[in-house]
């Protein structure tokens, strides 16, 4: 390594250490009181901003709809390369470049992939923004997709592939989604296959590009050292040119089939199960009620019926929890443990009585108290902590359709819900007949 790379390297790492010490540095206090402000530009570009100078630091967040579901037929992992590839060369700037401007600048950039959305952020002291937010332009606005970087980045994703698939995880994960979701585009891999990577051309990235990246399917949060007319600015000169309409392929919601079992045959020392239930909207009202529900049976960990029966009382499993999965076009109420192939039975038959016993009596009031006490205290210290946490947080809830007030009247919209409408939602996700994956060794092969 050349010493101009050596320096280059030792004042990328100490960027990176004091941009981390400052957002532990700019951590704000759990109960302290956020005010979200919306934000328009002459370009039509959305925001939602928190400011806080506490510390030089600014963070933005974004979002633009159409995630892995937009992946071309027979291309599965496009999405997920071009995202990849967006700091690898913008303009005129080829990958090299690119960094070493972006090191320059003490900016942090960084984009990822879900089912429903590409994610991006930049997280920038406060005096280089300017050069951070014109990089950042360039990435978003004319990314290069040179054929070596797309090479380069294809052979590490097609790796990882690779690798993956020694995993029994990954196995199990790829059998179930197909199981759930049929034929629907959640069903499919949103890192590919080798075969789906390799049929991705420069062209096929070129395109996605163009058909993403909008201002009209664009989410945005900042939270940090700036005002409302200097973010103005900054938005319309990074996103303005932005076209106005993405062109998406329509996506159809999809509900999980249930009433099913899998099983895998796999040579492991126990057998991982995943239950699936029917999920809710987070936009139904009876979201928080759920919420609430799956908490106590067990999405709260230690404190949950789950983890009380299974793994307290009768040592059937290291861990066990419930989650509601949302996204923007299926939801679902998922359990997921392991336990020793001769004890699944019993696992599982005690999971279902612990979910029939929730449906249909409801929780008490001192477990209801409880929960409600434990999600509203864990919000601002698990959501609200640092600037990158806001922004992120902040871009979730836009997405969900959450309306600017959200943080101000989530506590609010927990404490009214009763005993009885915990019941009703209970009842309404849990009298369902669940699909069931058992992931271990063959019936045959296992020992008492």
């Amino acid at each position: 390594m050349t010493m101009v790379n050596h320096l280059r390297c030792a004042a990328a790492n100490y960027i990176q250490v004091l941009l981390v010490l400052l957002t532990f540095a700019s951590a704000m206090p759990a109960q302290a009181a956020i005010t979200v402000q919306e934000i328009n530009t002459s370009s039509e570009v959305k925001a939602w901003l928190v400011e806080d100078y506490t510390q030089p630091l600014i963070t933005i967040s974004f979002a633009f709809r159409g995630g892995s579901t937009q992946d071309p037929s027979a291309k599965e992992g496009a999405v997920r390369l071009m995202s990849a590839l967006l700091d690898e060369g913008a303009g005129e700037l080829d990958s090299d470049a690119f960094q070493e401007q972006l090191d320059d600048a003490g900016a942090e950039v960084h984009f990822d992939v879900g089912p429903d959305a590409v994610y991006g952020s930049l997280r920038v002291l406060a005096d280089s923004k300017d050069n951070a937010f014109a990089l950042l332009k360039r990435a978003i606005e004319q990314p290069r997709f040179d054929q070596a970087a797309v090479d380069r980045i294809r052979a590490q994703l097609t790796s990882n592939i690779i690798a993956e698939a020694k995993d029994p995880s990954t196995a199990a994960t790829i059998a179930w989604r197909k199981a759930i979701y049929g034929d629907h585009p959640y069903s499919r891999r949103e890192e590919g296959t080798e075969q789906s990577l390799a049929a991705v051309t420069a062209s096929d990235l070129k395109a996605l590009h163009t058909h993403l990246f909008a201002r009209g399917n664009l989410t945005i949060a900042v939270a940090g050292a700036i005002d409302a007319e200097a973010l103005k600015r900054d938005l319309d000169q990074t996103f303005g040119s932005l076209p106005s309409d993405a062109l998406l392929m329509e996506v159809a919601d999809a509900a999980p089939k249930l009433g099913q079992e899998i099983r895998i045959p796999y040579a492991l020392p126990q057998d991982r199960m995943h239950l699936a239930y029917p999920g809710i909207n987070r936009k139904d009202p009876q979201f928080f009620a759920a919420f609430l529900m799956n908490h106590i049976l067990g999405g709260g960990s230690f404190t949950s019926r789950l983890w009380n029966e299974v793994r307290e009382k009768r040592g059937l499993a290291y861990g066990i929890e419930s989650s509601l999965v949302n996204n923007e076009h299926a939801s679902a109420l998922i359990i997921e443990t392991s336990t020793r192939p001769n004890r699944a039975a019993e696992a599982l038959s005690l999971i279902r009585t612990e979910v029939r016993r929730i449906a249909e009596e409801g929780v008490s009031e001192e477990e209801l108290e409880a929960a409600k006490k434990n999600i509203i205290g864990g919000y601002a210290i698990n959501a609200l902590n640092s600037s990158s946490a806001i922004a992120d947080t902040l871009v979730a809830n836009q997405l969900d359709g959450m309306g600017i007030d959200y943080i101000e009247r989530r506590k609010q919209l927990i404490q009214v819900v009763t005993v009885e409408d915990v019941r009703s939602a209970a009842s309404y996700l849990l009298s369902a007949d669940p699909a069931v994956m058992i992931v271990g060794p063959p019936i045959d092969e296992r020992k008492g």
